[in-house]
């Protein structure tokens, strides 16, 4: 997923404002309607990244879908790690492509574990959250 109106901006347009980008990163309003009409509660924590996992993926049969979805999954992810893991942020790369960059400085494309976790159902979002959240 690449955003482009967030990334290349030109400096003296002034900052970016990471709580802004931050809310509307974490819209997902795709899956947070398919996770509401299935019974499950997105709460941005890593336990609403389980049950998301569990849900039948109805979604695989539609191909127009498939692809939204994928982008929800990864920037729901990325909204879970951001608001859970200590010196996690957003960063929009130049191409418009958001990540979540750890304190560490190690970067981590959650748009494509957001479409593998679509696509296939592994790596599971709670296992891409355990792995991200460790390091």
């Amino acid at each position: 997923m690449k955003i482009p109106f967030l990334g290349g901006r030109p400096e003296k347009r002034g900052a970016v404002d990471p709580e802004g980008i931050a809310e509307l990163l974490a819209e997902c309003e795709l899956l947070r309607s398919l996770a509401f009409r299935a019974g499950v509660r997105l709460d941005d924590s890593a336990e609403s990244l389980e049950a998301l996992d569990q849900l039948l993926p109805r979604w695989r049969d539609d191909p127009e879908v498939l692809p939204w979805l994928g982008n929800d999954a990864g920037l729901y992810l990325g909204t879970v790690l951001v608001r859970t893991v200590p010196g996690a942020s957003w960063m929009i790369r130049a191409d418009g492509q958001p990540l979540v960059r750890l304190a560490s400085g190690r970067e981590f494309d959650v748009v494509a574990a957001g479409h593998e976790w679509a696509v296939n159902g592994v790596p599971e979002l709670s296992q891409w959250y355990g792995e991200v959240a460790e390091t």
